[in-house]
């Protein structure tokens, strides 16, 4: 895949927002690795790396702070939609997340979201299966193996 335009959809809320300012850094079959400032106003962090596994359904995002230091990193539960006609690449967020800190401790989120999402017909019983399943996956990767293999993308980004 050569670089597509990229997408983020949101399910809560509602949103499509085009990526314009998102910097590509490595992009083939497999993954997408990409550097980018917040889109909004946001205290803890204010840009970061994220690394889009294509094949296995989640995003992996080194959240930094303004002076470099690490805030977090925060792995999206996601599903992609590429049109190869206009090149372009949809990221669809289906609302789990994993959030871990730089102490090591773990946090689950936005399963509420996930089940608000399900009963308001904003998604369907597909989409709900494929990120709890996801999500298990994720989880049972990082409890077996650590951060190691899902950071590493990005981390020989940064060091170029």
């Amino acid at each position: 895949m050569k670089k597509p335009i990229l997408y983020r959809k949101r399910f809560i809320p509602d949103e499509l927002i085009e990526l314009k300012n998102d910097e590509i850094l490595e992009c083939n079959d497999s993954i997408l690795v990409t550097k980018w400032e917040t889109l909004g106003k946001v205290h803890d962090f204010s840009y970061g790396y994220s690394c889009h596994f294509l094949k296995e359904g989640f995003k992996i995002s080194k959240f930094l702070k303004s002076d470099g230091s690490l805030y977090c990193w925060y792995c999206d539960i996601v599903t992609y939609d590429y049109n190869r006609a206009v090149n372009s690449l949809t990221t669809i967020d289906l609302l789990a997340d994993v959030i871990i800190y730089p102490d090591g401790k773990l946090k689950v989120v936005d399963l509420d979201e996930l089940t608000e999402a399900f009963d308001k017909k904003l998604i369907d019983e597909s989409l709900l299966k494929k990120s709890l399943l996801t999500l298990n996956r994720l989880l049972n990767e990082i409890y077996e193996n650590g951060m190691t293999n899902l950071v590493s993308p990005i981390e020989k980004n940064i060091s170029r």
